[in-house]
């Protein structure tokens, strides 16, 4: 009965509640959206850096050689000797060096020449086929596969650089040998081959008559460039050491995924908090909003109350009317919000997907948005109950008789 009741007062006032439920949504939306994309974002980029203690490449800006080297999400800062890596690698210091070479695409996706060291590092498993063996033989990730509609055996034309619209390598094809289980890494979105089928595609030499792969420690391999390689440390020491001497001694540049992913947090989170403080604000107004129209509505409605109350309601039965007109406004501002949140991560995340084949469309719910339902619930019943507790103050036969 209640029920009944509270939701017809609310449909009584269509446009006031209308108003209530909108800002209650936008500010849920809001920060529901911010909770959705920075946990994922948070969880893909600690689980790509992990186990990679160095990246070593061109000068330049370190951030970048990190989210082009490990989250390949930006252009490389130039190519480097494949000796001066190998000395590196080297190092005592150093357990494993992942060497990469990066410069073509097909259809916007990173072609990466490295050697099994990087499936081994982010434990892909094949879905069919199997790993390269010789010269322009490619091993597919599972979302390149899945929107190219490549399958083992066919043969495809590398675009050069890393926009899709690049000129054409007509001359060469690659081949399809093996595609990828889905693994929820960047290993999802590249196409992966040997060093030297790279090198085979910008240097114009023949393929060798056997097609084979060179290994890396190969002699004529050092005179040849790559673009960047991941190390992996024995101990914390080189961790301490080998970074600063790289930087000071050396024609490369060596950048931590650690702190450099911390900095750049760091710089996106200044922005995201400053949209929270914006939806909380949101909020609270959408409270206010509450409490206006349930203060306004309870001067409008007191004859009526009044009334309720000569024919035998209890005060706390009015009190608890009032207060559940406050407690749905919220509930529905609060699963709007949830809802437009999660359109907002599936279009976001498409276009993002777009530009950086980078996917973030998870939408389960978020442990920070049970908080948020909680924080909702209380904005709408301590909105609805200050006003509302004006109905212990209510004269019965003065207000009928002024009527």
């Amino acid at each position: 009965m209640l029920l009944k009741i509270s939701w017809k007062n609310i449909l009584d006032k269509k446009l006031n509640s209308f108003l209530c439920v909108l800002l209650m949504t936008l500010g849920i939306a809001i920060i529901s959206l911010l909770l959705l994309l920075g946990k994922q974002l948070q969880d893909k980029f600690a689980k790509n850096i992990s186990g990679i203690d160095m990246v070593v490449g061109a000068k330049g800006s370190p951030l970048q050689l990190i989210l082009s080297s490990v989250y390949q999400i930006d252009n490389p800062t130039g190519n480097v000797y494949m000796s001066d890596v190998l000395e590196i690698a080297q190092n005592p210091l150093v357990k494993e060096m992942i060497p990469l070479s990066m410069g073509d695409n097909y259809r916007g996706y990173r072609i990466v020449g490295t050697n099994k060291k990087y499936l081994e590092h982010f434990k892909a498993n094949f879905a069919t086929g199997a790993i390269f063996k010789k010269d322009l033989d490619v091993v597919l990730g599972a979302q390149v596969a899945a929107n190219t509609g490549l399958k083992p055996g066919d043969t495809f034309i590398s675009s050069h650089g890393l926009d899709a619209e690049g000129e054409q390598h007509g001359d060469k094809k690659y081949k399809v040998v093996g595609i990828l289980e889905f693994n929820n890494s960047v290993i999802d979105n590249v196409v992966l081959t040997s060093l030297s089928s790279v090198w085979n595609i910008h240097d114009h030499e023949e393929a060798h008559s056997e097609g084979e792969a060179h290994e890396e420690g190969e002699a004529d391999m050092s005179k040849k460039e790559i673009t960047s390689a991941l190390i992996k440390f024995r101990s914390p020491m080189g961790l301490m050491t080998m970074p600063r001497n790289i930087n000071q001694n050396s024609k490369l540049q060596a950048a931590l995924p650690a702190i450099e992913v911390n900095r750049l947090f760091e710089l996106l989170g200044i922005g995201m908090d400053g949209l929270q403080i914006l939806a909380a604000v949101i909020m609270l107004i959408s409270g206010i909003s509450v409490f206006v129209s349930l203060y306004n509505s309870l001067k409008e409605r007191k004859y009526e109350m009044a009334l309720m109350l000569s024919m035998g309601a209890s005060r706390t039965r009015l009190f608890l009317m009032l207060l559940l007109e406050g407690v749905l406004l919220a509930l529905f501002g609060f699963a709007a919000g949830v809802v437009f949140s999660r359109a907002g991560v599936l279009l976001i995340s498409n276009s993002i997907s777009k530009k950086f084949h980078f996917d973030v469309s998870q939408i389960g719910l978020q442990t920070g948005e049970i908080y948020l339902f909680i924080g909702a619930l209380a904005i709408g019943i301590l909105a609805a109950a200050l006003p509302s507790v004006n109905i212990y103050r209510l004269n019965i036969s003065r207000t009928l008789a002024e009527e």
